[in-house]
């Protein structure tokens, strides 16, 4: 077995238990810095998986701008509440993006702990990307205060 099969059968796994865990959880992705899908639970075809991937890499920069004019520090989620659900978008220190959806119905304070476990444990599953130096330099993804 290649190492990214390992990491595709780990991320699906967890991505799957993370869905299964949180009652009202609909579904989650992964997707790479630039919005590839790296990974998703169940339920997730191909048709979505495109809306997702350019609707939450819109999310992620539009999060980071907002952490950078705020200086606020470095973006950790992005929540949008809308009537029937809410969506999560985490970002994950190798720079990957979390989306979760869930129900509204959902305990939100249970899904934002769960989804910061995940986010904890993510980079087992993922591969490394290198962030351009600019980047890596200002904080502008990741833990605060982390370098290379």
């Amino acid at each position: 077995m290649t190492p990214s099969v390992v990491i595709a059968d780990g991320l699906t796994d967890a991505l799957t238990d993370l869905v299964d865990r949180v009652d009202g959880a609909r579904f989650a992705v992964v997707l790479s810095p630039d919005g590839l899908l790296l990974g998703a639970s169940p339920g997730v075809d191909d048709a979505l998986a495109r809306q997702l991937s350019g609707m939450v890499a819109g999310l992620e920069a539009l999060g980071l701008a907002a952490a950078r004019v705020c200086v606020g520090g470095a973006l950790r989620q992005v929540v949008v509440q809308m009537w029937r659900s809410f969506l999560f978008v985490a970002t994950i220190r190798s720079g990957a993006i979390l989306a979760v959806r869930m129900g509204g119905d959902t305990e939100v304070g249970d899904m934002a702990y769960e989804v910061a476990l995940f986010v904890a444990r993510a980079e087992r599953y993922l591969p490394v990307y290198l962030a351009p130096v600019r980047a890596a330099t200002s904080g502008e993804r990741g833990a605060p205060g982390r370098r290379p």
